[in-house]
């Protein structure tokens, strides 16, 4: 056997054995869950996560990730709550300590706080009979079945399964709360998903920037308007400024015949497509890229149509986006 086919044969050993655990898992899946759900929802204050080593790493990303999603959490790693941090954990809180064994020594200081001051605990093991899940108020069980190395020595199937668990909690608690992608783009402000969630509003151009004509305007100063804004359009408004139509360079081609002599109502193409300031900008992307346009009007359809904002392709190509 080659090397290659060695590593092949024992990455595919692995995800095989971690699927495998995740099915058992997704079949093990009672009431339990139901309940650590239902108690994370009544906390009046944070859901506090520890574990140590692996499962503390794991913990960072489920308390991550359940913040994200707007259930208020952190992490708060058990050696240093033995030290200080355990005023971190107030009445109010849920705590869900998470260790695959279930006897982590440095959990121990944590587990007897939460039971002398009767703050809620998940406990989230493989081991129902350890002395965190005698502790706990809530169980959090993972199916034990050892490890991917076959040695039981390195931690792969157990926090893999703890992953699944921590996103699935996560997730349900989101999908109950109805959060949105807008909600979810207050905590992601940054980066390729927080271009993904951003509005409209949130790119668009406003105000003086704005290139709009009344419909009575002379082509000529509707030119200069065009070249002034720089966006290679103009909108054209009615008597209650209202958006009626646009001009762009394919309407000042097709009206190049006396142009100068013409108004902007003679020349613009009418109802052009116009999107809401509270769409997503990826939505807007979609639709220039369908219609072959470079910019939108943005018209909230609950006013009296008048033009809150523009939209380039060009802003929507700056954050990332298209």
């Amino acid at each position: 056997m080659t090397d290659t086919e060695s590593f092949l044969r024992t990455a595919r050993q692995v995800i095989t054995d971690e699927a495998r655990a995740l099915d058992i898992l997704t079949e093990g899946l009672d009431e339990h869950f139901a309940e650590a759900a239902q108690l994370i929802l009544q906390a009046t204050g944070r859901i506090i996560i520890s574990g140590i080593g692996k499962s503390g790493h794991i913990g960072h990303k489920i308390a991550a990730t359940l913040a994200s999603t707007g259930t208020p959490a952190y992490f708060v790693h058990p050696a240093e709550a033995s030290h200080g941090d355990l005023g971190m954990v107030s009445k109010g809180d849920v705590v869900l300590a998470i260790s695959n064994s279930g006897e982590a020594p440095e959990l121990a200081n944590l587990l007897a706080f939460t039971r002398r001051f009767g703050i809620p605990l998940i406990g989230l093991s493989s081991k129902p009979e350890s002395t965190l899940m005698k502790q706990a108020d809530v169980h959090l069980l993972i199916p034990s079945m050892g490890e991917a190395c076959g040695y039981g020595m390195v931690p792969s199937i157990s926090t893999t399964l703890t992953l699944a668990m921590g996103d699935a909690l996560a997730i349900a608690l989101m999908k109950y709360r109805d959060f949105k992608p807008e909600d979810f783009r207050a905590f992601h402000p940054g980066g390729k998903l927080g271009a993904r969630l951003s509005t409209v509003r949130d790119l668009m151009h406003t105000g003086r920037a704005l290139p709009l004509v009344a419909a009575s305007t002379p082509m000529s100063d509707a030119l200069i308007e065009i070249s002034q804004k720089g966006f290679g359009v103009a909108g054209v408004t009615d008597a209650q400024d209202a958006l009626m139509g646009i001009i762009t360079d394919g309407d000042l081609r097709r009206h190049m015949d006396g142009l100068l002599d013409k108004t902007t109502e003679q020349v613009m193409t009418q109802n052009p497509t116009t999107i809401a300031p509270g769409a997503l900008a990826e939505e807007a992307v979609a639709i220039m890229n369908d219609r072959k346009i470079t910019s939108l009007f943005v018209v909230d359809p609950e006013t009296s149509g008048q033009a809150q904002g523009l939209l380039h392709i060009h802003d929507c190509l700056r954050v990332g986006l298209g």
